[in-house]
């Protein structure tokens, strides 16, 4: 009995033993934008980490070059939500909303030419959602009307509506719903390599799928979750009184779903994370924008 009851130790720690060896270390982090712009929401990192997007206070669109230190007006119009990406293409895909004269709200889908500087409008103000897709090669704008897609092969892309994910992989769309969730799914994105698709699905967390559908990991009650390389995500972590926010800060994800890593504290009320290019940027509850560079150690 002894006997066994030793092996059984002995495989439990070699069974924890690559969770216990795996460590991250916050190797950086500064303010961004100290003194040069007000409070900012939503940023999104493009795929090289060096230029990234963000929401004003006012509800306009910015550009901040991290490498040349220069911050670019995209748009003053008030942009829907946290609709705004970067396609595989270069450019910035986003939606502006108004209120029309019978009181209904109108949403434009658009697109940023860094290069140019040139906004353009892709789709006519219609009344209802229009979403802005990221793909591998351009961007898309998803409509009940009309959409827009930036040419006849996006590459690959995924994007959510209500409870079901879909997801584009050599122009044929898949439509999956493999977890119930009764307010719907969020955040979908594509990993690195483009072999699977994390996304947030209400009451169950962050989830990581297949291209073709299958359940590959659940990660935990997260949000927000971006992918920081193939094997880890970035999400938020926030809690809640019912009314307001209490706590909120930036978390690590394995991907396969065996590990987590606070990166900072509850108390931090950090929010929004985005990733790009070994980069993590984050703003607060306040609008104060953070990057922060980490290291993995497994």
């Amino acid at each position: 009995m002894r006997g066994t009851r030793i092996t059984i130790m002995v495989l439990l720690a070699a069974m924890l033993l690559p969770v216990m060896a795996q460590e991250v270390e916050v190797a950086s982090q500064r303010r961004l934008l100290e003194g040069v712009e007000g409070p900012a929401y939503y940023p999104v990192l493009n795929k090289s980490g060096d230029r990234l997007l963000f929401m004003s206070e006012a509800g306009g669109l910015k550009m901040y070059d991290l490498v040349d230190d220069v911050t670019t007006v995209v748009t003053r119009d008030r942009v829907a939500g946290n609709d705004a990406c970067w396609g595989g293409d270069g450019k910035v895909y986003f939606v502006t909303q108004r209120v029309g004269e019978d009181n209904l709200i109108y949403r434009t889908g658009c697109s940023y030419d860094v290069e140019t500087r040139q906004t353009t409008a892709l789709t006519e103000a219609q009344h209802g959602a229009v979403r802005a897709v990221p793909a591998t090669r351009g961007g898309a704008l998803k409509a009940p009307g009309r959409g827009y897609t930036s040419s006849s092969d996006i590459g690959s892309a995924a994007w959510t509506e209500g409870n079901r994910v879909h997801v584009t992989v050599g122009g044929d769309e898949r439509v999956f719903s493999p977890v119930d969730s009764w307010a719907g799914y969020l955040w979908a994105s594509l990993s690195p390599d483009g072999k699977r698709v994390a996304f947030f699905a209400a009451g169950k967390g962050i989830v990581v799928i297949d291209l073709r559908g299958q359940m590959l990991a659940m990660l935990g009650n997260y949000e927000m979750p971006c992918w920081y390389n193939d094997d880890y995500l970035v999400a938020q972590n926030a809690k809640d009184d019912g009314h307001q926010f209490t706590s909120s800060q930036i978390v690590l994800l394995k991907a396969d779903g065996t590990f987590m890593a606070e990166l900072n504290k509850p108390a931090s009320m950090a929010m929004h994370p985005t990733c790009g290019g070994g980069r993590i940027v984050y703003t607060t509850i306040d609008g104060l924008l953070y990057e922060m560079k980490i290291n993995i150690h497994e």
